[in-house]
């Protein structure tokens, strides 16, 4: 039997691309995955292009790979959003690498494989079209207590620090009928809780059969009138496509968790315009201040870019001071790292490296100690736990999450895998909780 493995990087879109390529394989080849590299006959590494030097990072993962195979004869490929902007030039650096393919082809792959098999060479393919790629994959059979629905691909915001219109390519939104089959076909097959996934997931708009124009608020309502969907999730959003609608489904739609991440990127009004974002603080100040409104705890997400070229020590405290002001639950954040084809790497006034560094440790402490504060805040507080699996602490412990996404890990038995169950929280961690069944 053909053995495959997988190293998924990036975002929760590369994470649900992972799983399907992985569905897709063992449906029409008769692949099956394998947790070590060492053991597979095919090792796909699934990249991600946001950070510097990723494409530098996925060449020294395939040397070492190669080593560890240690000659036997293993078809390497690389896929995603480094196999889309590297293409060919992949093959002139790796020549052991037999397969390139981007983000949006991946459902050509048994064709890839067979071809390969049979005249040997090399293949790449970056075509850009995404339509097809839904109509041509297999419905995942067991997808586990949360799945996940790609419901939009794609970006038309070209903020200047980002390659994801060039990777993913422009906003394309996935038909009505087609999100709400898939996501009843995965709660059949045992999902509870649903993630509708987009790169800019705000931007949804698609017209169904009867006439009717979705938006992404529309659609919540629609895949919570499905029957056996307990908890919604939808990610990842844009300050600049937030809508009243979106405000009020929280206070509206029962089964949509409390929880929302908003990427601010920066405090400053001024390095917002530098990366063309299309809000203001004031803006996304105001949006947060509604979402608070109508649910009262909501648990907020954002993301941050420090040292963006031209920042200044004024334009980072503004930084600080709006991180402090809202109080994130949960928040990445990075030092900038200049993406080739983008706008911001033709700035020419960059920040220090050591500035950088400084001024994100300084973000980071604040960020923690904010996320601490409420983890330690929900001790003696009973959650619903959606219990996912067993944890990687060992010791007997499940792992599952809040409806406000926080990670709790509790002694438990297998039988409460996939179901919610009642968590007294004893104690709050940095990045999770620890309880015990209610």
């Amino acid at each position: 039997m053909k053995k495959l493995h997988i190293k998924n990087y990036g975002c929760q879109m590369n994470v649900h691309d992972a799983g399907r390529m992985a569905a897709l394989l063992h449906d029409t080849m008769g692949y099956e995955s394998v947790e070590e590299p060492v053991e597979a006959d095919l090792i796909i590494l699934n990249t991600c292009h946001i950070r510097e030097k990723a494409a530098e990072k996925i060449f020294s993962e395939l040397g070492r790979l190669r080593k560890l195979v240690d000659g036997r004869p293993v078809i390497f490929a690389v896929g995603g959003c480094v196999g889309q902007a590297e293409g060919e030039a992949i093959f002139k650096r790796a020549p052991f690498v037999s397969l390139v393919f981007g983000p949006q082809n991946y459902h050509r792959l048994p064709a890839m494989l067979a071809r390969l098999e049979r005249e040997g060479g090399r293949i790449g393919d970056q075509q850009e079209s995404v339509d097809a790629k839904f109509d041509a994959l297999p419905a995942i059979t067991a997808p586990g207590p949360i799945a996940s629905v790609v419901v939009q691909e794609g970006c038309n915001r070209f903020c200047t620090y980002c390659v994801v219109p060039f990777t993913r390519g422009r906003e394309w939104s996935r038909p009505v009928e087609a999100i709400l089959d898939e996501t009843l076909g995965l709660v059949r097959a045992g999902a509870r809780e649903i993630h509708l996934l987009g790169q800019n997931v705000n931007a949804y708009q698609a017209m169904a059969r009867d006439g009717v124009v979705y938006d992404l608020a529309l659609l919540i309502r629609q895949v919570a009138l499905l029957p056996g969907v307990e908890r919604i999730r939808f990610v990842t959003s844009h300050p600049a496509d937030m809508n009243d609608d979106l405000v009020e489904i929280f206070a509206q739609v029962e089964s949509l968790c409390p929880y929302l991440h908003l990427p601010i990127q920066s405090g400053s009004d001024r390095i917002l315009a530098r990366m063309e974002r299309g809000h203001t603080v004031a803006d996304y100040l105001g949006w947060i201040d509604r979402l608070r409104q109508v649910a009262p705890g909501i648990a907020l997400a954002s993301d941050f870019i420090v040292g963006f070229p031209g920042e200044t020590e004024d334009d980072f405290q503004e930084t600080l001071d709006l991180a402090n002001r809202v109080g994130f639950d949960h928040a990445y954040s990075f030092v900038f790292s200049s993406r080739p084809g983008t706008a911001a790497a033709d700035l020419n006034d960059p920040v220090a490296l050591e500035v950088a560094q400084h001024r994100l440790a300084r973000l980071q402490e604040a960020l923690q100690a904010t996320q601490l504060e409420k983890n330690r805040a929900r001790v003696d507080c009973v959650e619903s736990v959606l219990v996912e699996g067993w944890s990687r602490r060992g010791a007997g412990d499940l792992t599952g999450r809040t409806q406000h996404n926080r990670t709790v890990n509790f002694p438990g038995e297998e039988h409460h895998i996939g179901q919610v169950v009642p968590v007294r929280i004893t104690e709050g961690l940095p990045n999770s909780l620890r309880g015990r069944l209610a």
